[in-house]
């Protein structure tokens, strides 16, 4: 007799890095995922469901009744939070609560989607405290403090950069330079090389770290696709689509100025009210996230990642080439698409004002 299936609650299933992760759980037969979801009726909760082995969980991660609910006969629990929408003080108390009670309810495997702080790597040098990095960081911390022999087993996989987000918040802009068309990838991070990865591969490490519990149990898995620049991005992609391009340094009050967030001086946080003195502004937020990426703090051992993931795409250019890329927008964080749908909401408003 085969023996029965694993069942993981993924708890961020439906957001840019654990629809992957969920997608990837699901390829064969292996396992039956559920994935606690607000909504049961979204377009990616909706999408999660076609898959086979796939059950949507109602309920919210930030409801204790909703999370014992949940965790009840769970083999495995990968959490991944929205520290973005959240702040950082509920996701540092929510991701520890979900540890706690997944031990609780007899979870043997709990892992954690996790970030770098940059701001404590960096010896707490203040230009690096980047909100939605340090919440993650400080709970792998506290999960890096748990027995490793206990009844329940934890690993950690840290990301960082979504490859993915060239095609976002990261995208090149077309230009008319000296009546050629180039297309411009602008950003604060001068000679700055920091990681990215494919979130395809993120999902394969995740299942690797679900099939290795021997290996994983109490590792902190820091994966990566390629440590790069962005003229290194720049070149890439003329390689790749035969197209003009080229990188524009540009300073942090630019950045803030060229309208990519829809207010800089709002609080980050957009799940809770404003007035918690715990939140960044966006100005805050993504002062420490450029920073970080512009002085190269966070760093990642390539030569372990190839052992875990031989098969893994090794750098942006084979992603784009993988991917098709072209520069075209395209939709892949869950809060830059909610912010593009609060704007047209604003607009729409305005004209009829």
């Amino acid at each position: 007799m085969s023996s029965p299936k694993q069942t993981i609650l993924v708890i961020g299933g439906t957001g840019a890095q654990g629809a992957p992760v969920v997608k990837e759980l699901t390829r064969d037969s292996k396992y039956a995922v559920h994935v606690l979801t607000r909504s049961t009726t979204s377009g990616s909760a909706l999408e999660l469901a076609s898959l086979p082995n796939v059950a949507l969980i109602p309920g919210s991660s930030l409801k204790e009744a909703d999370l014992y609910s949940a965790l009840t006969g769970i083999d495995i629990a990968f959490v991944n939070l929205n520290g973005f929408a959240i702040g950082e003080k509920a996701e540092v108390y929510w991701g520890i609560r979900i540890f706690e009670i997944a031990r609780e309810k007899g979870v043997k495997h709990f892992i954690w989607g996790s970030l770098d702080s940059s701001y404590k790597i960096s010896g707490y040098q203040p230009r690096f405290r980047t909100g939605h990095f340090d919440s993650k960081a400080k709970v792998a911390d506290w999960i890096s403090a748990q027995p490793r022999d206990g009844a329940m087993k934890w690993s950690v996989l840290t990301s960082c950069m979504y490859v993915e987000t060239l095609s976002e918040m990261l995208r090149p802009f077309p230009e008319m330079i000296d009546g050629e068309e180039v297309m411009v990838f602008k950003a604060p991070v001068g000679d700055g090389a920091p990681p990215f990865i494919y979130l395809q591969d993120l999902a394969k490490y995740a299942r690797w770290i679900v099939e290795n519990p021997e290996k994983s149990n109490g590792m902190n898995l820091r994966a990566a696709t390629e440590s790069i620049g962005w003229e290194g991005i720049a070149n890439a992609f003329t390689e790749v689509t035969r197209r003009k391009a080229i990188f524009r340094d540009i300073t942090l009050d630019e950045y803030f100025a060229s309208g990519i967030f829809p207010n800089a001086d709002a609080k980050v946080g957009h799940s809770v009210g404003h007035d918690d003195e715990t939140l960044q502004t966006y100005r805050q937020n993504f002062s420490g996230f450029w920073n970080t990426w512009k002085e190269s703090i966070l760093q990642r051992d390539y030569e372990f990642l190839d052992q875990i993931l031989p098969e893994r795409v090794k750098s942006v250019k084979e992603w784009m080439v993988l991917a098709g890329y072209t520069g075209k927008p395209g939709s892949v964080l869950k809060d830059y698409v909610d912010m593009g749908e609060a704007r047209k909401v604003a607009a729409a408003a305005a004209a009829k004002a």
